[in-house]
């Protein structure tokens, strides 16, 4: 048996250039942080007393004796390409799917870690954000970027670079102390709606062609945004002040990006306090994202008192394996197809 744990992300800056369809033509860089919420993925060798050779457990139970008749598109393809059988597969999170977080790109790093490591094979954390694009990017044939896979895999607070099909990841360097206070300032809020982040993508791909100036002005807000953090001479409300900006510029890509309902929740966390912040993910729906000074927080809690606060830590680990238990399987043996 294995398991692995995978966190989700928060994109700060530059959500939207990290789509090869734009940074191949011009660059694109994200500034990101994986958090201390994850996604769960057990996996084992299914014993041989069922009829079915296969179960996948997630919102529903799947029983298949062929691979080609699981209907979650992740797993199906996943299992052909790393000719993976006979197995009992358990998806687990911390947070719900659809809002903004990365789930999909998640778990297809945790699930494909988990693969690799029930057949004795290691990969390093960039070998696995590379396979995570290429499952869902190519072989599901999903709309969407690069920065999900990447921050799963990798962890912590970081500025992922694209250019020319390929990218770069390095982290941010900042002082423990402001870094405590960056998280501190942060605060995280459900909205209560889910929805589909390819379905927002293709909205946004169809329209890129037009927003190449606004995906510009948010790839600079990158470079200082990421200057504001490693500069312990200024102010770290900046930050939030930058949150705002790259909102108002991010709703401008997609007319899916917000909704009047999203709208009003945001005005009503400024009005209370907060400095700036953005809806997490794509768009239409999920978390919103704060930054609020100490002093104010107390207000925005009471203006967003409708709406679930999640706390949270950042965290710098990325994906890995919490349990390895292998067992003996007889590849050659297998009838599954």
């Amino acid at each position: 048996m294995i398991m692995t744990k995978t966190p989700f992300r928060m994109s700060f800056f530059g959500g939207g250039t990290d789509i090869p369809q734009f940074f191949n033509e011009h660059r694109g860089a994200v500034l990101s942080t994986s958090f201390d919420k994850y996604v769960y993925v057990n996996v084992r060798h299914l014993p041989r007393f069922f009829k079915y050779s296969t179960e996948v457990v997630y919102a529903k139970t799947e029983r298949v004796t062929k691979i080609g008749d699981i209907e979650h598109p992740m797993v199906r393809n996943a299992m052909k390409m790393l000719d993976m059988k006979e197995l009992h597969i358990v998806y687990d999170a911390d947070l719900p799917a659809r809002t903004g977080l990365g789930t999909s790109s998640t778990f297809a790093v945790g699930l494909l870690n988990a693969f690799y490591c029930l057949k004795g094979k290691y990969r390093s954390k960039k070998q696995l954000a590379d396979d995570a694009i290429y499952l869902e990017r190519t072989l599901c044939n999903e709309a969407g970027g690069w920065q999900d896979q990447i921050a799963a895999s990798f962890g912590g607070l970081n500025r992922i670079d694209f250019a020319a099909n390929d990218y770069t990841v390095s982290p941010v360097i900042i002082e423990p102390v402001r870094k405590k206070a960056l998280n501190d300032n942060l605060l995280l809020f459900f909205t209560g709606f889910t929805r589909f982040s390819a379905d927002i993508q293709k909205s946004t791909t169809s329209t890129l062609s037009e927003k190449n100036k606004q995906l510009d002005m948010m790839l600079e807000l990158v470079d200082e945004a990421q200057n504001i953090l490693e500069d312990k001479t200024r102010d770290l409300d900046e930050f939030g002040r930058l949150l705002d900006r790259t909102w108002k510029l991010k709703r401008g890509i997609g007319d899916k990006v917000s909704t009047d309902y999203i709208d009003d929740i945001y005005e009503k966390g400024r009005s209370a306090g907060a400095l700036g912040g953005k809806l997490l993910g794509a768009g239409g729906g999920g978390f919103l994202l704060f930054y609020v000074p100490s002093d104010r927080q107390s207000d925005v809690r009471k203006a967003l008192s409708d709406y679930m606060e999640v706390p949270f830590n950042f965290e710098d680990r990325g994906t890995r394996v919490i349990y390895y238990s292998p067992e003996f399987f007889d590849a050659d043996s297998s009838t599954e197809v």
